[in-house]
């Protein structure tokens, strides 16, 4: 019973593999939705800034 019960630690302990990869990708999603969450807050800023700066030197009108 008691090797037995080690084999199977040992298998265990050896697959981390797997974890590693879920890590990294919650690491992946959690750097996304902060990408996401920044363009939207500071979008309409920075379109604002364009758009001033494109009057200024009298371009295009934006959409």
């Amino acid at each position: 019973m008691l090797p037995c019960l080690r084999t199977m630690i040992r298998a265990r302990q050896g697959s981390d593999d797997g974890a590693s990869a879920v890590e990294y990708g919650l690491l992946v999603a959690a750097i996304a939705a902060v990408i996401v969450a920044v363009v939207i807050t500071l979008g309409q800023q920075i379109l604002g800034a364009f758009t001033t700066v494109n009057d200024a030197v009298g371009g295009i009108p934006a959409p």
